[in-house]
């Protein structure tokens, strides 16, 4: 018996590796090599000085030419872009994009989460229009609201102020939408009405019973409203403009980009900071940081928010 199964063992391995998968895997392992090339390269760029890249001795992917004082001297450059009237504006943009993405997000959730429970579990008048207004909301385009919001933030004299951004971030339908599907699919019924015959209120069944078994929509609307808010440009473009220091991360890193010599040789030639491609390639690769450490967390809420096990036969 046992020399049987060793042999149904052999040939379900044999059959397990395939011509077919071999080559599925080969062409995927293809794929991400291709797409993993720029993404190295640009942070290899990132970690070289300016010699090396305009003199190309980095080799292969340019991780030849890596250096700890290629790395300082770009650093220091980004930390005196500014001169002394916004001394250190780069950590600037990072605090205030880091106070607009967070404050925004956390309104997010307080907005989202209820609406899309009332949405999925309740039953009220204008329901499904309040539900086809939110689908439209999300899929219209920053760009169509830029002016209009820009027109309501100046009426109340807030124009260039963070907290009117991060308050306009945190309307988030894409999170009322994700919340909805995930309190529509993923929420047991049974489990809702066993609280209602217990004698709960919907706000105390919301925030007793719904939302502890859904860290998996809180994770999920946490993270796309922190990308959305750390990566929105047209707003804060509009709405930050009338100080220099007040400015976030994406549309600083577009002023680094128009004072390069490499991109606009008449704008740096006044400037005393002259930032070269490692500098660009710098502070663009630590503003996604804060990304991939709430991309992390988020991902490990995620495995873990799951409601099985929450009715038991």
């Amino acid at each position: 018996m046992s020399t049987s199964t060793a042999q149904s063992a052999r040939i379900g391995t044999v059959r397990r590796w395939d011509a077919g998968r071999i080559t599925r895997i080969v062409f995927m392992t293809f794929v991400a090599l291709v797409f993993l090339y720029p993404l190295v390269g640009f942070f290899a760029v990132a970690l070289r000085s300016d010699a090396g890249v305009a003199g190309n001795t980095g080799g292969f992917l340019g991780l030849g030419g890596l250096s700890w004082s290629g790395i300082q001297h770009s650093w220091n450059a980004i930390i005196a872009y500014g001169g002394l009237d916004t001394p250190h504006v780069y950590l600037t943009w990072l605090g205030n994009t880091a106070f607009v993405a967070v404050v925004g997000g956390v309104l997010a959730l307080i907005a989202a989460l209820p609406s899309g429970y009332a949405l999925a579990r309740l039953q009220f008048r204008f329901q499904r229009l309040i539900l086809i207004v939110t689908l439209l909301a999300m899929v219209m385009p920053n760009t169509v609201l830029v002016i209009p919001l820009f027109l309501e933030v100046n009426a109340v004299n807030a124009v260039g102020e963070l907290w009117p951004v991060a308050i306009i971030m945190g309307f988030f339908p894409f999170g009322v939408y994700l919340s909805y599907i995930h309190f529509r699919t993923a929420m047991p019924h049974e489990l809702l009405e066993a609280a209602r015959i217990d004698g709960l209120g919907e706000v105390a069944i919301f925030l007793r019973i719904a939302l502890p078994i859904s860290k998996q929509a809180v994770a999920l609307v946490a993270f796309f409203s922190f990308v959305a808010n750390w990566t929105n440009f047209f707003l804060p473009l509009a709405l930050l403009t009338s100080s220099f220091g007040t400015q976030t991360i994406s549309v600083g890193i577009q002023s680094l980009i128009s004072s390069s010599p490499l991109f606009n040789p008449t704008a740096a030639a006044g400037t005393p900071i002259k930032l070269y491609m490692p500098e660009l390639a710098l502070a663009t690769a630590i503003s996604t940081i804060p990304l991939l450490i709430v991309f992390i967390v988020a991902q490990r809420f995620l495995i873990r928010g799951q409601t099985v096990g929450a009715v038991k036969g």
